[in-house]
């Protein structure tokens, strides 16, 4: 196969090769008037006499699809950004030097086309060409069996191919687009400021992972690909811009999986004066609009099962999910906690709490059931150092995440305001990084600083892009929804 690309790669260098001495190659004066989709839409639904009768001329330019020489007539395929029109060139109209030229053209090439509008006689919409260019000599040719292929890699590498001959993957990206666009218009009209903070932080922070590291020569420091931008959205709550919220790209070092890529699109968002319940309900509303906005029913079906968005999303403690999955048990009770982990093959040390151990087997027995949109809430304040303790039960915090087919999609709570309880968290959390644990979060003096001048009670959320994008496409992995996910180099 690889032997038989070269051979065509190598046939079409020649024709490029005769273009260049011709004068001819890669043109940049052809422009287009017209677009595919337009032109159906405009005109698909007039019969072939009414077009025979009202003479329309079109303009458009795409890539080459398909192709049927016929003698002195020939058909061919353009596809644009738009959609798909049919061209026709023939001795007569296009003049048969111009046709003969068209014959040796190749799938894939690029080509511009002025003409009149008509119907086949299957009424298919066509333009028959008045003039026809190449525009741009496609050395390559396109892959016959594409979506055939049996490593799946070769379509996230070659992501431009894959857009080139799959309609649909195209339609995924374009409903990401419309998915972002509803949550960014239903924050703004509900008064957030959408802002923008450092990609490289000097201390990373707002989440338990590994961060990626880089030097900035100049300043000669370490800096790190920020993990999330929940800090410095906090520090802009603090000087008064009591409504914000971020669509953000992040980097975490960390596993690639069909939920995980280290690179990762997260929307999040805090308001002044509120708490977590309301950050629910607006992350209910969130997830709905971005259905919508997708062409989607409430009903969404993914992977084959049927998921309402429509009924208010359940919420239950992360306790009663466990205790639904693993049966009754003291779970705050660390020899308890231990034992059910280890019936269950979870390796865990010594130096976690109860509440460590507590998410690890409700992450073990319980997240897997969560398969209608569902809210955790109480999580344990050992494992949430950002969040707002109860005031009922110190040891829980006001946090929930929200899970939909086993997946995390969003994750919020009461914001920690004090400053001397956010300081001393963090100082149990640089004890952990010393102790080992690489995720563990670092102490940030200037945002603990921030708080120290007065930060209003406050409610935030993050909600994960790309695994919500998945969820209303019915892709089943990540990569289907990144335009280009991280890969291993090429061999």
């Amino acid at each position: 196969m690889e032997q038989e690309d070269n051979k065509l790669v190598e046939e079409r260098r020649e024709k490029l090769k005769a273009l260049r001495a011709a004068g001819a190659a890669y043109p940049n004066d052809f422009r287009r008037r017209d677009l595919a989709a337009e032109l159906i839409e405009s005109h698909g639904g007039k019969t072939k006499e009414a077009l025979e009768k009202n003479s329309m001329n079109a303009c458009i330019a795409g890539r080459m699809m398909l192709k049927r020489v016929m003698g002195k007539a020939s058909f061919a395929t353009l596809q644009d950004g738009s959609g798909r029109m049919q061209i026709y060139v023939s001795n007569d109209v296009t003049g048969e030097r111009f046709h003969d030229e068209f014959k040796h053209w190749d799938l894939g090439d690029i080509v511009g086309v002025e003409g009149t509008l008509f119907k086949t006689n299957k009424g298919e919409l066509t333009i028959s060409a008045n003039k026809i260019r190449l525009i741009a000599k496609a050395l390559r040719p396109l892959p016959e069996k594409f979506h055939g292929l049996a490593d799946q890699e070769t379509r996230y590498r070659q992501r431009y191919v894959d857009l080139i001959v799959s309609p649909e993957v195209r339609e995924v990206f374009i409903k990401r687009l419309k998915i972002i666009q509803s949550m960014r218009e239903l924050l703004s009209k509900e008064g957030y400021l959408e802002v923008e903070t450092p990609m490289m932080q000097p201390i990373p922070g707002g989440a338990a992972a590994r961060p990626f590291k880089t030097h900035h020569n100049a300043l000669d420091m370490e800096l790190f690909l920020r993990i999330a931008p929940e800090l410095y959205l906090k520090r802009l709550v603090v000087g008064g811009m009591e409504r914000v919220f971020e669509i953000n790209r992040n980097f975490r070092n960390e596993g690639i999986s069909t939920r995980h890529n280290p690179e990762f699109t997260m929307l999040e968002w805090y308001c002044a004066y509120e708490d977590c319940n309301y950050m629910m309900d607006l992350t209910e509303r969130l997830v709905r609009a971005a259905a919508r906005a997708a062409g989607e029913k409430l009903i969404v079906t993914y992977q084959g099962k049927d998921l309402n968005l429509e009924n208010p999303f359940a919420r239950i403690t992360i306790s009663d999910a466990i205790r639904k999955s693993a049966g009754a048990g003291d779970l705050r009770d660390r020899k308890y906690l231990s034992k059910k982990l280890k019936e269950l093959g979870v390796e865990h040390k010594d130096s976690q709490g109860w509440g460590a151990l507590q998410l690890m087997l409700f992450e073990a027995v319980a997240e897997k059931h969560l398969i209608e949109p569902t809210f955790i809430l109480d999580f344990p304040a050992e494992v949430s150092p950002l969040a707002r303790r109860r005031d009922a039960d110190p040891e829980l915090t006001d946090r929930f995440e929200l899970f939909i087919d086993a997946k995390e999609i969003a994750n919020g709570f009461s914001e920690l305001n004090d400053p001397e309880d956010q300081a001393a968290r963090f100082q149990e959390q640089a004890r952990r990084k010393e102790a080992g644990d690489a995720e563990a979060m670092y102490y940030d003096a200037d945002y603990i600083r921030a708080l120290e001048h007065g930060m209003p009670p406050c409610a935030g959320g993050g909600l994960g892009v790309d695994r919500l994008v998945m969820l209303l496409t019915d892709s089943p992995s990540i990569r289907d929804v990144i335009l280009f996910p991280q890969m291993r180099p090429e061999t």
